[in-house]
């Protein structure tokens, strides 16, 4: 599974595909995939260096 990172609220929540309407703010967002590929984020699986205000 992926995890996704809504633009406007920094929810973050994992799924094969991203919704159309945050399920946090209710806005239609974009969605970062913010999902870990390399060593140095293990653990959570997130990579936090991606889509920080």
């Amino acid at each position: 599974m992926t995890s996704w990172k809504c633009q406007i609220c920094g929810y973050t929540f994992t799924a094969d595909a991203p919704p159309e309407k945050c399920p946090s703010c209710k806005e239609k967002c974009e969605f970062l995939d913010n999902s870990c590929y390399t060593p140095d984020c293990t653990g959570d699986g997130m990579d936090k260096r991606i889509g920080n205000k």
